[in-house]
């Protein structure tokens, strides 16, 4: 009887949360405009932080050439 309840746990609840979300965002029928514009400021974080990394990544071939080829050797 406790295996039948793990298996309800793990398995059923589960899915059945994600069927009943999936259901709900079908019937939206799409994205809202707060959700554009929460996807529009992810999407600019991302870009900040893209250029960044690149601007980082030059000055370390500046200041250490050969720092990615020492950061493989750790791995």
């Amino acid at each position: 009887m406790e295996s039948f309840f793990i298996v309800v746990a793990v398995i059923v609840v589960p899915l059945w949360i994600v069927l009943h979300y999936v259901t709900i965002w079908k019937k939206q029928g799409g994205i809202t405009a707060e959700d554009q514009d929460v996807l529009s400021t992810l999407k600019k974080n991302s870009e900040t932080l893209e250029e960044r990394l690149e601007i980082m990544e030059r000055i370390l071939d500046e200041e250490v050439p050969d720092w990615r080829h020492k950061s493989h050797e750790h791995l």
